[in-house]
């Protein structure tokens, strides 16, 4: 890999698009390179590096807010604090996985009261909607 990478270059090498890495950028999670007076900005293959971190926290269900806290972390050398903020996202991703778990059987609930009517009656799913 080139040490000195364009942003074209640099979103094709990380797996995003241009407009990806500028939003980092403006969000303050990825530095903008200084442009010279006679060229294009360059970034570094760390800069590739930072962006897949990006995107894989996110993939693992981290908010940019969050992905910017981990990257404070890492350069802190806190291993503590960062197992602690992956201990709690677990936690709330048990949590959502529980909640639809319950929406889950709410409608099949539903679906077989629908299964098992006439078909002439009030639909049970728009009248458990409208009591709700």
């Amino acid at each position: 890999m080139e040490s000195e990478l364009s942003i074209g270059k640099l979103a094709e090498a990380a797996g995003v698009n241009i407009e990806t890495i500028r939003y980092y950028q403006r969000r303050g999670l990825l530095d903008e390179p200084t442009k010279p007076m006679s060229g294009h900005r360059r970034y570094s293959a760390e800069a590739t590096k930072r962006v897949r971190f990006i995107k894989r926290a996110q993939a693992l269900g981290f908010t940019l807010i969050e992905v910017g806290g981990l990257l404070t972390l890492d350069a802190a050398c806190a291993c503590t604090e960062t197992r602690a903020l992956a201990a709690r996202k677990l936690e709330l991703i048990a949590q959502k996985m529980a909640d639809l778990g319950a929406i889950q059987n709410m409608l099949n609930g539903l679906v077989q009261q629908c299964d098992a009517g006439a078909g002439d009656a009030d639909c049970p799913i728009i009248d458990a909607l409208a009591e709700g």
